[in-house]
């Protein structure tokens, strides 16, 4: 199937590793040029040559999307690579927090604007162009835990809950418009940090550190669901990839789990 993403320009949060970095290289194998984000010079370098190795289309562009002046920053560096912005997905975020008995409003506030507020600044500055240009695609990534959240970092869980319904809010209220906003919801990935940490752990308990093994143990260890295996960032790649597709033009307004069945919820 044509996902329609060639010649499409995507910007994609928090790319230089990780998640990002696996969505961004899917996103260019389909034809889309890809604004690898980072926030400092050269972090990207990895996750561009990977691309452009496999004749795909990338530029760096650096901001701190904490702030609004790095917002800005970000900003301008598109526009020095790039007369557009077709799609954004808002990748970055950051597992922090704590617990409840060592919570405050510090913490709170510091995870609700890392995940939540700093995908809502780089929203805001490429929006106007999508709905001058009638087309445009924009994801927030959130987490099994926004369903399912758990008893540790309850301030990263609260804020990732409230993506979803932001993605409901701008989707009403860029009705008409061409724009589809959409929430996805991934369970545990296969990151080189979650692969390290797990092996780690099955080497400890006299485990083979092969990932089959390793997988097997995450699963029965904390991440089990019925589909038996962790997705990697190119899976996730490849889901944000469709839901970004001109195929996927009626889907709008949803919160999609690509969490293996994990999340155990009938809506």
């Amino acid at each position: 199937m044509d996902l329609g993403l060639s010649g499409r320009v995507a910007l994609v949060t928090g790319s230089w590793r990780g998640t990002g970095a696996g969505t961004a290289r899917v996103l260019a194998s389909e034809g889309a040029t890809v604004l690898v984000h980072g926030f400092e010079t050269g972090a990207c370098a990895e996750t561009i040559d990977s691309i452009r190795s496999n004749g795909g289309i990338a530029h760096e562009v650096v901001g701190d999307i904490r702030t609004d002046d790095g917002t800005r920053q970000l900003r301008a560096a598109v526009d020095s690579v790039s007369n557009r912005v077709d799609i954004v997905v808002n990748n970055y975020g950051v597992a922090e927090g704590s617990d409840w008995p060592l919570s405050d409003a510090e913490s709170w506030h510091s995870s609700y604007d890392t995940n939540v507020v700093s995908a809502i600044r780089v929203t805001n500055e490429f929006v106007d162009g999508m709905r001058s240009n009638g087309w445009g695609r924009i994801v927030f990534v959130s987490t099994v835990g926004a369903t399912r959240p758990g008893e540790r970092i309850p301030e990263y869980y609260a804020a990732k809950g409230a993506l979803p319904s932001i993605a409901v809010s701008l989707a009403k209220h860029l009705a008409n418009t061409g724009i589809t906003v959409n929430c996805v919801s991934p369970g545990m990935i296969a990151t080189p940090e979650v692969v390290e940490l797990f092996t780690r752990r099955a080497e400890r308990k006299g485990i083979a550190s092969d990932w089959a093994s390793v997988e097997k143990f995450a699963l029965e260890t904390g991440a089990a669901n019925p589909s038996g295996h962790i997705s990697t960032p190119e899976d996730v790649g490849r889901f944000i990839a469709f839901v970004v597709s001109e195929p996927a033009w009626h889907l709008n307004g949803a919160h999609l789990r690509f969490d293996g069945g994990a999340a155990d919820a009938v809506t």
